[in-house]
C-alpha cells in the first residue's frame, strides 16, 4: 500500500508548524536587556526623560523573547520587577539577599544611633505610606497621586497615638508595654513623649526630634525615587511617584500598615480623605496642613 500522500491532498499543519520561532538570542540582547535593568535601578529616571530608556520600554511591552531576557537578567541580580511602563519604567524591588537591597534597618541604623530613634524611623515611614493611599481605590488607581507633608505626617502620627491611648484607657492599661511589645500600642509613648520640633541655637529642628525624624525619613523617599518635593509649605510637601504606588501596593497587606489605617484617623467615608480637626491640647506643629489629596 502507498503511504505516500496524494499529489492533490492538503498539507496537514501541526501546532508546531504555527508556533513562530524564536530568534537565537545575540550578546547584543543581552546587552540591552541588562541596560534596561540598569535603567531601572536609577529610581528617579522616567522614560519620558530619556529616549533610549523609553525605546527599551517600548521593546519589553512589544517583544515578549526581550521581556523574558530582561527579566531574567533582573532575577539574576536578586531584583523582582513590579511593573515596565512608561509610567513607571522598569520598576524594581530587591530581594531580601540582592547586593541592591537598600533594608529599612540599613537605613534607620544610620538615621539614629539610638534604638528608639529606629523605631520611629519605621513608624514614619509607616505613616507616610498610610497617608499617601488611604484607600484601596487610590493604590489600584494608576492616575491617583498622594500629597503628604512633614508636618501633617507628624500630626497624623500624633492624633493616631491620641487613639491609642484612648484604646488603652478603655482596657485599663495605664502602665506602659514591655520594650519589645509588638504592634502600635507599644509605639504611641515614644513618639507622644519626644519633642515635635525642638531647636538649636540657630532655630534648626532637631534631628531627633519627630519632625526631625519625619523629615529623614520623607528626604529617603525622595532620594529612592518615591516622592518628589513640590513646595517649602507645612515643613515640606510631596507627591507620589508610579514607583512609589507599586511599593505601597505591597505593604498594604501589611498588619502593621492595617492597624493604623484602622484606627481611623482618616476617615475616608466620604470619598475626600482628611485628617480629624487637631486637639489643641496636643504639640502640634502649626499649619500642618492635609497630608494628601488627589491631584
Amino acid at each position: 500500500m502507498n503511504n505516500h500522500q496524494h499529489p492533490g491532498a492538503s498539507h496537514v499543519t501541526t501546532p508546531q508548524d504555527d508556533a513562530p520561532r524564536e530568534r537565537p538570542v545575540t550578546p547584543a540582547d543581552v546587552a540591552d536587556a541588562a541596560r534596561l535593568v540598569s535603567f531601572g535601578l536609577q529610581a528617579k529616571l522616567l522614560p519620558a526623560r530619556d529616549a533610549e530608556y523609553a525605546e527599551l520600554v517600548r521593546r519589553h511591552r512589544e517583544d515578549p523573547q526581550f521581556a523574558r531576557l530582561a527579566d531574567a537578567v533582573a532575577a539574576g541580580l536578586g531584583l523582582v520587577v513590579l511593573e515596565v511602563s512608561a509610567r513607571a519604567g522598569m520598576a524594581l524591588a530587591a530581594a531580601e539577599d540582592s547586593v541592591f537591597a537598600v533594608r529599612m534597618g540599613d537605613y534607620s541604623r544610620r538615621a539614629a544611633s539610638e534604638t528608639a530613634d529606629r523605631f520611629l524611623h519605621g513608624l514614619a515611614h509607616l505613616a507616610v505610606a498610610a497617608l499617601a493611599f488611604p484607600r484601596p481605590e487610590d493604590l489600584a488607581d494608576d492616575g491617583y497621586l498622594g500629597r503628604v507633608t512633614v508636618n501633617g505626617v507628624d500630626a497624623f502620627v500624633r492624633q493616631a497615638c491620641r487613639r491609642l491611648e484612648e484604646r488603652a484607657e478603655e482596657a485599663g492599661d495605664n502602665t506602659d508595654p514591655a520594650s519589645d511589645a509588638p504592634g502600635l500600642e507599644a509605639a504611641w509613648r515614644v513618639w507622644t513623649r519626644r519633642s515635635t520640633t525642638g531647636a538649636t541655637k540657630d532655630a534648626r529642628r532637631l534631628s531627633g526630634s519627630t519632625i526631625g525624624i519625619t523629615g529623614k525619613a520623607v528626604a529617603f523617599l525622595v532620594d529612592s525615587g518615591f516622592l518628589q518635593k513640590t513646595s517649602d509649605d507645612s515643613g515640606g510637601t510631596y507627591r507620589t511617584t508610579a514607583r512609589y504606588q507599586l511599593q505601597v501596593r505591597d505593604l498594604a497587606a501589611s498588619a502593621a500598615m492595617a492597624e493604623l489605617l484602622d484606627l481611623g484617623v482618616v476617615p475616608v467615608g466620604d470619598g475626600a480623605a482628611t485628617l480629624l480637626p487637631a486637639d489643641h491640647t496636643e504639640e502640634l506643629v502649626a499649619d500642618a496642613g492635609l497630608p494628601f489629596h488627589a491631584l
